[in-house]
């Protein structure tokens, strides 16, 4: 994290907080970023040339207001360093920098051939459609003809995002889990209760139909009263997961706590199972002999 001095329109300067990186040539187009504005580092950029950095678009829109940054300049406050001046020669799309559930923030990156002082540690990007077992023994021959005294380990990017999830995957594993089993338990129930209803009403049941109701009115009645428990729940159980959304609000990534697709697709989902389940017993009643429901005590 550092801080740099962005100059407005004015020409008046602006305290802005930014992430700071170090980037080879081909890092953007190895990590699938887009290149939106400008150029890629390139060999141009050496010690000797003018200092130069590429911006993301957080970073742009904060600085430039929608402008292209593009041949625009800043200032990094001095540290240990002096107050340097850089030129923006390219603009990126925007990426996670530290952790996938945090906001886009504003970052840029430096040259690593321009470093004055570079790091005997080194993090090296390579993409490649090889598997791990194919790739490794070329690569280790690789750095080993460049200078054998090199330690080096490897890591795959893809596992180590795959890992920092764990913690999303098991609680959506958890919460698929227990919603099976409750939307499993809330059919049974409907089931039970709309069941035990046909059996108290049998009288009923057969005095409409010895009155002309026919097989398609006793079923539409059995389910509308099905429908309007199913609205009540669904009523009380939306309030209830609103106002829980905010507390699991932490244990969610990419998915909003009031997610109005999610929010349908569980609704209509339960309406479904509601609906099936409670099918069964209108079916029955429906098939109610007149006679026998007239003489059900």
């Amino acid at each position: 994290m550092g801080y740099g001095w962005w100059l407005d329109g004015s020409d008046s300067r602006q305290r802005t907080e930014t992430y700071f990186n170090r980037a080879g040539a081909g890092y953007f187009q190895t990590l699938g970023t887009p290149l939106l504005a400008g150029r890629d580092f390139n060999g141009h950029d050496t010690p000797t040339s003018p200092p130069v950095a590429i911006v993301n678009e957080s970073l742009a829109r904060r600085i430039c207001h929608g402008e292209n940054p593009v041949g625009k300049r800043f200032w990094v406050e001095a540290t240990t360093d002096p107050e340097t001046s850089y030129e923006i020669v390219g603009m990126v799309g925007n990426a996670k920098y530290r952790d996938l559930r945090e906001q886009n923030e504003p970052v840029a990156w430096l040259p690593q051939s321009q470093n004055p002082r570079p790091s005997p540690v080194a993090h090296v990007l390579i993409r490649s459609s090889l598997p791990m077992d194919r790739l490794t023994p070329s690569v280790k021959r690789a750095v080993a003809g460049f200078d054998p005294n090199v330690r080096y380990s490897f890591q795959v990017l893809k596992t180590q995002m795959h890992d920092s999830l764990v913690r999303e995957r098991l609680m959506a594993t958890l919460s698929s889990a227990f919603g099976i089993l409750a939307g499993l338990l809330s059919a049974i129930g409907l089931y039970g209760v709309i069941s035990y209803m046909v059996a108290r009403r049998k009288n009923e049941i057969g005095i409409r139909m010895a009155l002309g109701a026919g097989r398609r009115e006793i079923l539409a009645m059995v389910l509308r009263e099905s429908a309007i428990l199913l609205a009540a729940g669904l009523v009380t159980g939306t309030a209830v997961s609103l106002a829980a959304a905010n507390a699991a609000a932490s244990m969610l990534f990419g998915l909003k706590p009031h997610d109005a697709a999610t929010f349908l697709m569980a609704a209509a989902m339960l309406a479904l199972v509601a609906l099936a389940a409670s099918y069964l017993p209108a079916r029955r009643a429906a098939k109610l002999d007149p006679m026998v429901a007239l003489r059900d005590e």
